[in-house]
């Protein structure tokens, strides 16, 4: 039986007030989607809201992103999201939530996403995370009231980053510093290297670059159950 990845995607599209326009950021769905998809997984969707998930970061010169967009079955996917409380954590075996800004703003403040990566997590499957798709696991608690990354190794968009992109004052909080609030312990690198770490079932990466190789880890560690 081949195993499952549940990407989790932002249904935010508003960058605060500077009136841009954010949403998922697609290469960090499309490039480890082709990890997944070379090693047999099945891919499924959820966003926040549900229905159409909003989309940032398209490279017209990347193809895989391309490619990615061009196929028929996951435009339609992308196009009919469903909602975290339509989705069963039973049939997958690891939960992926991507960045782009957009994240920052109603991934920590939707707790049935926040559940639903417990119940994966707490029955033996990996949860991972890119970027600012981080942002979902700062209000994940396990059954026994743990923060999931107490005490785990988590990379992030870093605060570094963030000022790097002037985008310090714009978000609602900084990720690496909430996370190290919650008992994670940071590891990074320079700025817009890539960077990943796994630690417990438990797989994260700093930015963009950093995507396929949270693909890749969360292929191994599921190798290893």
């Amino acid at each position: 039986m081949s195993k499952k990845v549940l990407f989790a995607l932002t249904s935010h599209d508003t960058l605060g007030s500077t009136g841009r326009r954010t949403g998922f950021y697609v290469p960090e769905v499309a490039h480890p989607a082709a990890v997944f998809r070379a090693a047999g997984y099945d891919i499924a969707y959820v966003s926040v809201r549900g229905g159409a998930a909003p989309q940032d970061g398209v490279d017209p010169d990347d193809t895989v992103v391309t490619e990615f967009l061009a196929d028929p079955a996951t435009a339609e996917a992308l196009a009919a999201t469903p909602t975290p409380g339509e989705v069963r954590a039973e049939e997958y075996d690891a939960i992926y939530f991507a960045g782009g800004h957009g994240t920052m703003w109603d991934f920590p403040e939707s707790a049935e996403l926040a559940s639903l990566a417990a119940a994966v997590y707490e029955r033996g499957g990996a949860v991972a995370a890119v970027c600012h798709g981080p942002a979902g696991l700062v209000n994940i608690r396990l059954s026994d009231g743990s923060h999931l990354v107490a005490g785990k190794r988590v990379s992030a968009f870093t605060n570094e980053e963030e000022a790097a992109v002037g985008l310090t004052g714009v978000v609602p909080f900084l990720l690496e510093s909430t996370l190290a609030e919650r008992g994670a312990k940071i590891t990074k690198t320079g700025n817009f290297a890539p960077h990943a770490v796994a630690d417990q079932r438990l797989v994260t990466g700093q930015n963009p670059a950093s995507a396929a190789r949270v693909a890749e880890l969360v292929v191994e560690e599921l190798a290893a159950r």
